[in-house]
């Protein structure tokens, strides 16, 4: 063409991917300051055959995850903006009982996000929609801000946008073949730059966003982006008189049959049936056709009529009279993007410095996710939410994997509109990282729970015998106690009564040793870290902005050799932050061995006894005072040791070779047997015993959105050497805080029905005490994060932030579960129990 721009020889930002979240990423670049921008696509525009061009644009705003339901909410409000959003209402149906406690949990998330929303009978859904069929429904879920977008108008506008401020170049018809890598002494190879079938450009960042072909743009400079191209079967049935009487591309509300796993739509005069029933269909990328031998698009692949039949009965069921006559018109095998975890894969690549991730978004989040990623660039982290379940580098390497990939996709695909609980656990892809002690615990009937591919016991059957003891009662609604057993509760009395021992196998173990080795701890951490050797350092890493990025624990073993802890489910995120921030100058070593080591940690009252007859050594407070760490001898066998607790009792965790882990277990629990010692698992070690003792949990309590100063970790005196996130601190301390962490216990347990509840912790809102929404002075609405029961104390408790005004000891308030309210009260502690902390250092 002979308008077509020349390419530009140098770029800040190139966007490989002209879809709809490239484009609105440029357009959000450019408002941020960046003025020399190059959008790049091999296909034409404005719609360059990627899933933008034939998804169903439609958009409920619920959404049980606070991260999606933020980014849908603003992608909502942009679309909004631009003219392109038509506001239609919506509705979930039910076919089935379990269904109907669904979509009362969707109520108590649209509460939490301030979605309008109300349950209907199916007499009221059919008033709403005349052509739907109520005798084969229970209910509905009814959302009015449901909409449907034109995203490649949206595209388009945002693409201009950018071209008006003179920021931007667009390429399209222009295919990326490489991207060049510049190795580094020490840390990440950076991206240099990007090589197309025009060119080569010299860049600062380049980011991906090309859906399905994500991966294979990422493999040119070594990185991974961990999703798999998958089907989702799309079909029109018409023509249908009454659809075409509205003379609208939509002009009745949107159907979600969520127990038959599909959607129904209006499009102008035929309704689209969408389903996510059918068996998973995986492509591999560089399967997918190219546009010339493509029928439609790359991205709209050839319908299979026999995997859509069941669905096009229960279709027909559903609507009834309407369908009749109308045949299947457009049909196609649609190409989505499928992640292990089925959440967005955002942020800067694990591999490559500078190379940036924008995939697996869709059309409901592609705005929102677009500003979030612009902010992160631009300011190290991003503003408008936490990202902590779509940041790309929560994946270990193993989950990176194409083969993991495709089987995590095959098992969530038919879970895309299921009921999934909050402790749900996987099926696929088990036992890629066992403990040293996996063999000890499962002759003891431990539970697995996975984290991050590393299998921890969550309980022991072998235990069961403690429920009786301890008088432990059951949950007598299914939803509360699916993945969970009393077993738990009875394990904490018992240690607290007693001792445990508990397999800590899965944390995340990363040696920072040499001359450098404190400097560099001093700049990551907010914690002083020069300490005596033989100390241990609590601390969080901040954000530029002073919110939460890590939370971990640093022993300083020797004067230049540090050893920092954290848990399973953020090694990967924390090993990535670590080695994007490590100098060029070589004078430390960053080792992961996490593999190498293995931690046991023993805790109770008699715990100081038992490893004193294992060692002969001196455990005493005395002798071994509390956050200190020293190299002992158990049975004989070399172990580092530290003097901390996580559950609120006297204890250590033990690090050991992981060829020394079985010896050392065998050698506590032998001697233990004098003590009653027990086997106790992650249940009571990461929600009861935590929360008894008001201990926050990264990713729960502790995300980016909120300061040490709102979680009650703020120090005194913030420390002189200057770190990530000070200033942003300082400010924080200086202004006090717009929300403070409390926790709260339940007053009464039982819902209309005269059953007892137990709210999940999964983010259930928390109302005022005229019954109204918790919002604080900057937007952020109070909600449960964390819930479990405190055996010790016999309450239940749950935790959240609360505006000042709320957060008084002894406000009533209520929690909203199932969408009914339960009365619940602030503690006068954080900590319910040993709130000095003496038994930790008794």
């Amino acid at each position: 063409m002979s308008d077509r721009p020349p390419q530009p020889a140098a770029a800040s930002i190139a966007v490989i991917g002209a879809g709809i979240v490239g484009s609105c990423l440029v357009e959000h670049l450019a408002q941020r300051g960046w003025d020399d921008l190059v959008l790049i696509d091999k296909g034409p525009l404005p719609d360059p055959g990627g899933s933008t061009g034939h998804a169903s644009n439609f958009i409920f705003p619920t959404d049980h995850s606070r991260e999606v339901a933020m980014l849908t909410l603003e992608s909502q409000r942009q679309y909004e903006a631009l003219g392109v959003q038509t506001t239609c209402g919506g509705v979930e149906v039910a076919r089935t009982e379990a269904r109907l406690e669904e979509l009362r949990r969707r109520m108590t998330s649209a509460r939490a996000w301030g979605t309008d929303a109300e349950l209907l009978t199916p007499a009221e859904v059919a008033e709403r929609i005349p052509y739907l069929n109520p005798d084969v429904i229970l209910g509905g879920f009814w959302m009015s801000s449901v909409s449907v977008v034109d995203s490649v108008r949206a595209g388009t506008l945002m693409r201009q946008r950018a071209l008006s401020r003179g920021a931007l170049t667009i390429l399209d018809n222009t295919e990326v073949t490489g991207l060049e890598v510049e190795a580094r002494p020490r840390g990440r190879p950076r991206l240099r730059a990007v090589v197309t079938s025009r060119g080569r450009i010299d860049v600062e960042h380049a980011v991906i966003a090309c859906g399905v072909w994500s991966p294979l743009i990422a493999e040119l400079a070594g990185a991974s982006i961990p999703l798999t191209p998958a089907v989702h079967q799309m079909a029109d049935l018409g023509p249908v008189g009454l659809l075409r009487a509205t003379g609208d591309e939509i002009g009745y509300p949107i159907v979600r049959d969520m127990d038959a796993f599909m959607y129904e739509r209006q499009k102008y005069g035929a309704m689209e049936v969408g389903s996510y029933a059918h068996r998973p269909i995986l492509v591999h990328p560089e399967d997918i056709p190219g546009l010339e031998a493509s029928a439609r698009s790359p991205t709209e692949l050839p319908f299979t009529g026999d995997d859509f039949a069941p669905q096009l009965a229960q279709a027909r069921e559903i609507m009834g009279e309407l369908l009749e006559g109308a045949g299947i018109g457009y049909a196609i095998n649609g190409l989505l993007s499928l992640t292990p975890d089925a959440q967005p894969v955002l942020g800067e690549t694990t591999e490559v410095g500078n190379l940036w991730s924008a995939a697996a978004v869709w059309i409901k989040e592609g705005p929102g996710a677009a500003r979030l990623l612009a902010e992160w660039i631009t300011h190290g982290h991003p503003r408008l939410c936490d990202p902590h379940e779509s940041d790309v580098t929560r994946f270990q390497p193993h989950e990176r994997t194409r083969g993991h990939v495709r089987a995590r996709a095959r098992e969530h695909f038919n879970k895309t509109y299921g009921i999934v609980h909050p402790r749900e656990q996987w099926e696929s892809r088990r036992d890629a990282h066992r403990s040293a002690l996996h063999a000890r615990t499962e002759t003891l009937g431990a539970v697995y729970y996975e984290a991050r591919g590393w299998e921890r016991p969550q309980w022991y059957e072998s235990n069961a015998d403690l429920v009786e003891r301890y008088g432990v009662a059951d949950r007598p609604r299914e939803w509360d106690r699916r993945w969970w057993s009393p077993i738990i509760e009875a394990e904490h009395l018992h240690l607290r009564e007693k001792v445990g021992v508990v397999d800590l196998g899965a944390f995340q173990i990363f040696d920072v040793t040499g001359p450098g080795a404190l400097a560099y701890l001093e700049g990551m951490a907010a914690n002083g870290c020069d300490r005596p050797p033989g100390t241990s350092i609590y601390t969080p890493l901040l954000t530029p902005d002073g919110g939460f990025r890590a939370d971990l624990t640093i022993q300083r073993l020797a004067a230049d050799r540090f050893r920092v802890v954290t848990g399973a489910f953020d090694g990967a995120r924390d090993a990535a932050w670590f080695r994007k921030h490590l100098p060029e100058d070589g004078s430390f070593r960053f080792e992961d061995r996490s593999a190498e080591i293995c931690t046991l940690g023993v805790w109770g009252p008699r715990a100081e006894a038992l490893l004193g007859r294992v060692s002969g050594a001196d455990f005493s407070q005395a002798a071994f005072p509390y956050a200190s760490v020293r190299d002992i001898a158990l049975d004989g066998l070399p172990v580092t040791m530290c003097r901390i607790s996580y559950v609120g009792e006297s204890g250590w965790e033990i690090y050991m070779e992981a060829s020394l882990a079985a010896r050392v277990w065998d050698a506590v629990r032998e001697a233990g047997r004098g003590f009653g010692v027990r086997p106790v698992g992650a249940g009571v070690y990461g929600t009861t015993g935590r929360m008894e003792k008001g201990y926050a949990l990264m990713g729960a309590e502790l995300t980016s959105e909120y300061s040490p100063v709102e979680a009650g970790l703020a120090r005194p005196r913030v420390k002189r050497a200057d770190f990530i996130g000070r200033a942003a601190y300082l400010k924080a301390k200086k202004a006090g805080p717009a929300a403070t962490l409390r926790t709260l216990t339940m007053d009464d347990h039982a819902d209309a029905s005269g059953l007892a509840r137990f709210p999940t912790g999964g983010n259930e809102p928390l109302l005022g005490p005229g019954g109204g929404r918790i919002v604080d002075a900057r937007g952020r609405e109070s909600r449960v994060t964390s819930a479990g029961m405190g055996p010790s104390v016999g309450k239940y408790l749950l935790m959240a932030y609360l505006p000042p005004e709320l957060a008084a000891p002894g406000t009533r308030l209520h929690v909203l579960y199932m969408n009914e309210p339960f009365p619940v009260t602030v503690a006068a502690e954080r900590a319910l129990f040993d709130p000095t902390g003496a038994r930790m250092r008794s």
